[in-house]
């Protein structure tokens, strides 16, 4: 796993070295080439749980029994997967990402779900503000270009869509500002994202974190 985890380590920072920053509406970053590819291609393969019918609510926790994490238990089954969460638990990814986005993330705990949606999701605009202090979105699927993130200036207010496909992403700052969501739109098979999240201490579900014990460093 050691080798894994250096070269996931690498090929992050060399991703947040080169991202592009877009100020507007709101500061985010669009990222690509995060994983090396055999990393990718086993995300992209992994024996997950198949999604069953979905409640079509316009957010996730509505499907809370039926998400999957790279928490504890799956990073036991599948040594990639414990490989991404360490090296996303590492100070020099962490401190990639502070750099890259001036996020604070001393102190806080790794959650990584591995989100696969099927035809009549779509999320309402949300801003991820609260308990989580970073959102980093990567793209495993590629089934169809259009199928990225929505981007909105205000709730009511879309503004643009990030481009779609494998081992691409989009990465910003959580704040009042940072309108996200997912349009109603057709989706061919499953569409698949690991989603990366640190969030505070205080995150009540600690089964859905890779490291519901050990905090994150920076420094």
């Amino acid at each position: 796993m050691i080798d894994d985890l250096l070269a996931i380590s690498a090929s992050l920072g060399a991703a947040f070295a080169q991202a592009q920053k877009v100020t507007e509406p709101y500061d985010h970053w669009l990222l690509s080439k995060l994983f090396p590819t055999h990393i990718l291609q086993q995300l992209q393969t992994m024996a997950a749980p198949a999604p069953g019918p979905q409640l079509l609510s316009g957010t996730r926790e509505s499907n809370n029994e039926t998400r999957y994490y790279l928490n504890a238990e799956s990073n036991r089954k599948h040594r990639f997967c414990a490989a991404v969460s360490a090296a996303f638990q590492t100070m020099t990814v962490v401190t990639g990402i502070e750099q890259m986005t001036g996020a604070h993330l001393e102190g806080s705990y790794l959650r990584i779900e591995y989100a696969q949606d099927s035809d009549g999701f779509w999320l309402v605009p949300h801003t991820d503000i609260g308990a989580k202090l970073f959102t980093l979105l990567i793209y495993l699927s590629g089934e169809d270009e259009q199928l990225g993130t929505d981007i909105y200036s205000a709730r009511d207010a879309w503004a643009g869509r990030t481009p779609f496909a494998p081992n691409l992403g989009l990465a910003f700052v959580p704040s009042d500002k940072t309108w996200h969501g997912f349009e109603k739109r057709p989706i061919r098979g499953i569409r698949k994202t690991l989603i990366v999240n640190y969030v505070k201490p205080e995150w009540r579900a600690r089964d859905q974190l890779a490291f519901p014990d050990q905090p994150v460093t920076s420094r």
